[in-house]
């Protein structure tokens, strides 16, 4: 149930960040979310505050006030806050965070991709992988990166339902597949 209410609040902010004239673009909504988030999850005592059914509504928006003041939250964000407070749904956030990202890489024409590394790629690999992805693909590439030094050396991209296979180890399983299939 949890990410079908992330969703449906994810989707109703991004309508709010994305009208025009909202004074908040939308990388800037991801950030302050992000912010919020963060914060959440590091100070537990606040994080049990705006859980607990003890302290009251108006206690809570007041904290959201003062949180909001404190890292210079945007107006629709600040009432995002206020809303998922009042409904009781702050332990959704993170979920929320997450679907509003993903709503905002879509209206903008990102895709994520899983690109694993056998060793850590610099910020030039990273940008020629990038880019081949998206011309590949036409769209815009939002990497996520991981290491995995299984792989041997090369490259492994997931974008979508596709996986791209550059890997010395997806070569060799390649050309095992080629000779077992010759002396079939």
């Amino acid at each position: 149930m949890t990410g079908a209410v992330a969703k449906h609040y994810a989707s109703a902010l991004a309508e709010a960040v994305f009208k025009p004239n909202s004074g908040l673009s939308p990388q800037d909504a991801v950030n302050q979310l992000r912010a919020v988030d963060s914060l959440f999850s590091e100070s537990k005592p606040l994080e049990r505050a705006l859980l607990s059914p003890a302290v009251k509504r108006t206690r809570k928006e007041a904290v959201i006030g003062r949180i909001a003041d404190q890292l210079g939250l945007n107006r629709l964000i600040r009432n995002f806050l206020l809303v998922i407070v009042s409904h009781r749904r702050t332990s959704d956030l993170r979920a929320m965070r997450r679907e509003f990202e993903a709503v905002v890489d879509d209206r903008l024409g990102w895709i994520p991709a899983e690109i694993t590394s056998a060793k850590e790629l610099d910020a030039r690999q990273r940008e020629q992988i990038e880019r081949a992805l998206g011309t590949k693909l036409g769209k815009f590439i939002r990497a996520h990166y991981t290491v995995d030094p299984d792989l041997l050396a090369g490259v492994r991209a997931r974008v979508e339902s596709k996986e791209y296979d550059a890997t010395l180890r997806g070569s060799l399983e390649q050309m095992r597949r080629r000779l077992l299939a010759a002396h079939q």
